[in-house]
């Protein structure tokens, strides 16, 4: 009989500033799953791109889940300490012919064509090998001509053929960082992740992390992708796009905000409730099913200098 979890989950935010509106809206999702099922939720820093990363946003991040009433499970793990982790798993890759060099430079992907979320779809030009004269810069991984089909507790049966959509895609860059879709596969595996609940910008990664699972004999998590939070002009929420970082004051209200954005109002006796009271209902009422697909538009009033005090 194993010890494991029956339910593990985590909430892995990229520390590049302090946690916005809509980062809310994700934690709150991934802590109600894991709560309603009497499980674990962890967090992890996905602190890769040490270059976008800024100083001590992380502590920040672990400040403000705890105001707001997520309190995690067990230590935070942080993707800059497991290069071990993923250069093993790429030299698993390699070993069984599944990824190799690449020497493309953007500059020559520049007129490439792209998917549906601007990504560019890999010609295939180093997938025989590096043209002559030419240096590896960066590993890609070979895919297959073949769809990949998945369930999302919220957007139902998919598929994604990755030939077709991404191609051979990368798992470590030309300035030697590990690719984002190598270390989170890496990581859930590592963390005994049995759910995985996250914003619906990251919905089209999950095929090309599955396949990745499939090469590594890793285990495939259940995925949900709840929905994105955007500005007026229709923008995700994101430093990018000047995102206020969620204010101190009026944590109630912005709570209750996030809870209504995944299709759980709080009743109106819980009005003026605080953080604790509000989790707690709403992890003994969270259904999945209720969370809805379309983006929700920020309300201005959750901007900081027009909230109350906790």
């Amino acid at each position: 009989m194993s010890d494991a979890p029956a339910y593990t989950g985590r909430f892995a935010p990229s520390p590049t500033g302090p946690l916005h509106f809509g980062s809310l809206v994700a934690a709150v999702a991934s802590w109600l799953d894991a709560r309603a099922a009497d499980g674990l939720w962890l967090v992890r820093m996905e602190d890769l791109d040490r270059p976008r990363c800024e100083s001590g946003a992380a502590d920040t991040i672990l400040r403000q889940l705890d105001v707001y009433g997520l309190h995690r499970d067990g230590a935070v793990l942080y993707q800059s300490q497991r290069d071990d982790a993923y250069t093993a798993a790429l030299d698993s890759l390699i070993g069984i012919g599944a990824a190799y060099p690449c020497a493309c430079t953007r500059s020559q992907l520049a007129q490439a064509a792209r998917n549906h979320e601007g990504e560019t779809i890999y010609p295939g030009t180093c997938r025989a090998g590096l043209p002559l004269g030419a240096t590896a810069r960066a590993w890609r991984v070979r895919v297959p001509d073949v769809s990949t089909r998945f369930h999302d507790r919220i957007h139902g049966d998919l598929e994604q053929n990755l030939a077709h959509a991404v191609g051979d895609f990368i798992v470590k860059r030309a300035d030697g960082l590990f690719a984002y879709q190598l270390a989170v596969v890496v990581d859930d595996a590592f963390q005994g992740i049995t759910h995985v609940v996250r914003g619906a910008d990251l919905l089209w990664n999950t095929p090309r992390q599955i396949y990745l699972q499939t090469q590594l004999g890793l285990p495939t998590p259940v995925y949900a992708h709840v929905p994105l939070v955007t500005n007026a002009a229709g923008q995700k929420l994101s430093k990018q796009t000047l995102a206020p970082a969620l204010p101190e004051r009026g944590r109630r209200i912005v709570l209750a905000q996030a809870l209504a954005a995944l299709g759980h109002p709080p009743p109106v006796d819980l009005v003026g409730a605080g953080p604790d009271e509000l989790l707690t209902w709403a992890s003994a009422h969270w259904q999945i099913e209720n969370v809805p697909i379309r983006p929700t538009v920020a309300n201005p009033a959750s901007a900081p200098d027009n909230l109350p005090d906790p």
